[in-house]
């Protein structure tokens, strides 16, 4: 088995960081680990950038993944949230570009899982606006997985990651139990089953948000993210893949 990761801050793994702000782990490094229940090694790649819009993800990076020996058996593809952060888009675009990626993947003989990623807009400024337009893409790219014949996963419409308990302080990035829940339903698309990442703890309501939180959260996180829109500048501006070549995992000792 060998599992490359292509994607943005999502895949990456942001906003799950027991490692350090400097490495953060995530759902794709926890389906890695889950694969080695079903096979002796796994080897895995992750290329997935922070702030990364869909065209550098589906041209660039699937040609990094293309281009590794040996050959990749198994991709996970998500793009195009960054894209709905910003004015202007053509849908059609970017989902032409989702296709022509899962396409060239596909036909390399590689058994592509395709993710909606999760809707972040119940705390985000323009929420509606972000929902909508995420909504509509995911729509159409599960139509294009049906259409091309490989596996698609659904986050963004699995009502449980809604709440508020499974959100980073920025509201934008899954913490460490949401990219648990989503490694977990990676893996169960795969016929893994893992209690550890599949069960969840009812959380209950969530207190309401008050006016020093909202101070905090503009100050703290929209108003940088804001600023870098304005610089035209990203997150992962000078940054790398975490794991650009194979790494090999092993089965945890019981």
């Amino acid at each position: 088995m060998r599992y490359v990761a292509v994607g943005d801050s999502f895949t990456e793994g942001v906003g799950d960081e027991p490692f350090g702000d400097e490495i953060p782990r995530g759902w794709a490094d926890l389906v890695a680990a889950g694969l080695t229940a079903k096979h002796d090694a796994v080897e895995y790649a992750n290329l997935a950038v922070r702030g990364r819009l869909l065209e550098p993800i589906a041209t660039d990076q699937i040609d990094a993944a293309l281009a590794l020996a040996p050959a990749p058996t198994m991709m996970t593809f998500n793009g195009g949230g960054n894209d709905t952060l910003r004015p202007g888009i053509d849908p059609q675009r970017l989902l032409d570009m989702i296709r022509t990626a899962v396409r060239r993947s596909r036909d390399a003989g590689i058994h592509v899982v395709v993710l909606a990623g999760p809707d972040p807009s119940g705390g985000l400024p323009f929420g509606d606006t972000i929902r909508r337009r995420c909504a509509y893409l995911t729509d159409e790219v599960g139509l294009i997985a049906a259409d091309e014949e490989v596996d698609f996963v659904d986050v963004f419409h699995d009502d449980e990651i809604r709440h508020p308990g499974y959100w980073s302080a920025d509201r934008l990035h899954l913490n460490e139990i949401g990219h648990r829940r989503v490694a977990g339903l990676v893996l169960a698309a795969l016929g893994i089953d893992d209690p550890s990442l599949t069960t969840t703890t009812p959380m209950g309501p969530h207190p309401a948000r008050t006016l020093s939180d909202e101070v905090r959260f503009y100050r703290d996180h929209f108003a940088p993210w804001l600023g870098r829109r304005l610089r035209r500048g990203t997150p992962g501006d000078d940054r790398s893949a975490k794991h650009p070549t194979w790494v090999t995992l092993r089965p945890s000792p019981h």
